[in-house]
């Protein structure tokens, strides 16, 4: 029996469900604290193997075998594929990274049991093929965030009333796609207006954006990032609305996210609080990703899948570099100048390679992607090229902007030490390592994001060779590596 066939899947998924279970019990919080991160390294472990174990391309039929799916399902809703192989350690990673660099000021506010709990359903939701499981999992998703706020005792309504409308468009959508006689009928045209409306609203565009804004604002920093980084409404659309979504509302997505990245863009640039200043650079880069997606061609679903998974980890590295000054002076404000770079320089060369890479700065993650989106944007219309050119260029403004207000100008005076502490030191080194290598070394990551194209395509071929749809992405199926 070879290791890497072993169901290191649903070991990933079940670790962090056991793990949120056993530390749910424990009321000391350095215990809890640490039993938690060590349930979250074993996922992350676990997931890497099953990442590993499926470019090693084990036997499907062994991997079956050790798999207890088939007893519970009857199938195996939760695989790994070309799409969701990367993502699936990318987002272990992310919990693992903000569980280490949890300061201990904030164990308390940090519930490891939570953050658990959310990533099992997460991990789920990554790996998850059934669409009506789907469904589900990003329904369930969207109730941890709701305890956390309640927890904290504050205002759920923006949030609520935002979920709300995403889970209703989403299970009314799918259910009017499943009972349709046919893509191309009324009820499947409706159905997948109604997930194009889930989408937006999960992803923040334009004009249900407050819920993002107003999350961050409320939420703990840590449990916040975990919430949007991975970009769980990106997935709902790749899933169940590109292989069946009519052209006009894929236009519509990509119109209205693109609006969204210009929009949130320029307001990042004239955010005068931090939290506020991320949570429009995210809600920038979330749209970008979509505005990749509906183009639809084959360029533009590459560029769109390396800047997704560019996201999770520049976004994530930045918003913990953020968490962490936040944990040594408050709320920060910019509006004036801090100068904190003497108290913490490697949380400022951090926070400027992070935001750099959010915006594709040379030889840094970003920087492939967003070539690669800029081109195909180009490619489809000059207009489009120019105004995700211009948010690109406002968020670089925006994160040059916010480095200059909190780390230059005044020296701030201290009577005790602010430096970064060494769990803190290797969550931001280890973001900075992946995005430097990604960056310096892109060819497997965008031959990866090539093959995962190819397998979002292949529905869509088969549907054009019964007459049912030709979309553009097919015009120029990509054949050969394109960087």
């Amino acid at each position: 029996m070879n290791l890497l066939q072993l169901p290191w899947l649903e070991l990933t998924i079940g670790l962090a469900l056991i793990g949120s279970a056993s530390v749910a019990q424990i009321r000391e919080p350095n215990r809890a604290y640490r039993w938690g991160l060590a349930f979250t390294g074993g996922s992350l472990a676990c997931s890497l193997l099953a990442w590993l174990g499926f470019y090693a391309e084990a036997a499907q039929g062994s991997l079956e075998g050790y798999s207890i799916q088939p007893w519970l399902f009857g199938d195996l809703p939760f695989r790994l594929d070309e799409l969701n192989a990367p993502l699936l350690p990318a987002v272990a990673l992310l919990h693992f990274l903000t569980a280490l660099a949890t300061a201990r000021t904030h164990m308390r506010r940090y519930s490891v049991s939570w953050s658990l709990a959310a990533g099992a359903i997460r991990l789920a939701t990554f790996s998850c093929h059934d669409p009506w499981m789907l469904v589900g999992l990003l329904a369930v998703a969207t109730v941890p965030p709701y305890v956390e706020l309640v927890s904290r005792r504050r205002p759920v309504g923006v949030y609520v009333l935002h979920m709300a409308l995403f889970v209703v468009l989403l299970i009314a959508g799918w259910a009017a796609i499943d009972t349709a006689e046919s893509v191309s009928s009324v009820r499947a045209q409706w159905g997948s207006a109604l997930l194009m409306a889930a989408v937006l609203v999960r992803c923040g565009t334009v004009p249900a954006h407050c819920w993002v804004t107003d999350w961050f604002e409320h939420a703990s920093f840590g449990i916040a990032i975990l919430f949007v980084a991975p970009l769980s409404g990106v997935y709902a659309a790749v899933r169940l609305v590109l292989p069946i979504g009519p052209e006009w509302v894929l236009r519509s997505i990509g119109l209205m996210s693109l609006a969204t990245a210009v929009y949130a863009a320029g307001m990042a640039t004239v955010e005068r609080e931090a939290r506020r200043f991320y949570a429009y650079l995210f809600l920038s880069h979330a749209s970008l990703v979509l505005v990749g997606l509906e183009l639809q061609t084959p360029l533009s679903l590459t560029a769109s899948l390396c800047l997704w998974l560019s996201v999770i980890l520049s976004l994530g590295g930045f918003g913990l570099t953020l968490r962490a000054l936040e944990a040594r002076f408050g709320r920060l404000a910019l509006v004036n100048y801090h100068g904190l770079y003497g108290h913490s320089p490697t949380l400022a060369v951090c926070f400027l390679l992070t935001g750099l890479a959010c915006v594709g700065f040379p030889a840094t993650i970003g920087f492939i992607s967003t070539e690669l989106l800029v081109d195909s944007a180009v490619d489809v219309s000059p207009m489009v090229g120019v105004a995700v050119v211009a948010a690109t260029a406002l968020n670089g403004i925006a994160v040059v902007r916010a480095y200059l207000l909190l780390f230059t100008g005044a020296r701030h005076m201290s009577s005790v030490s602010l430096e970064i502490g060494m769990r803190e030191r290797l969550a931001v080194l280890t973001f900075a390592a992946l995005i430097l290598g990604g960056g310096l070394f892109p060819q497997w990551g965008v031959e990866s994001r090539r093959l995962a194209v190819e397998r979002v395509l292949q529905p869509l071929r088969e549907e054009a060779q019964i007459g049912k749809r030709a979309p553009k992405a097919l015009d120029s199926a990509p054949s050969e590596p394109i960087y």
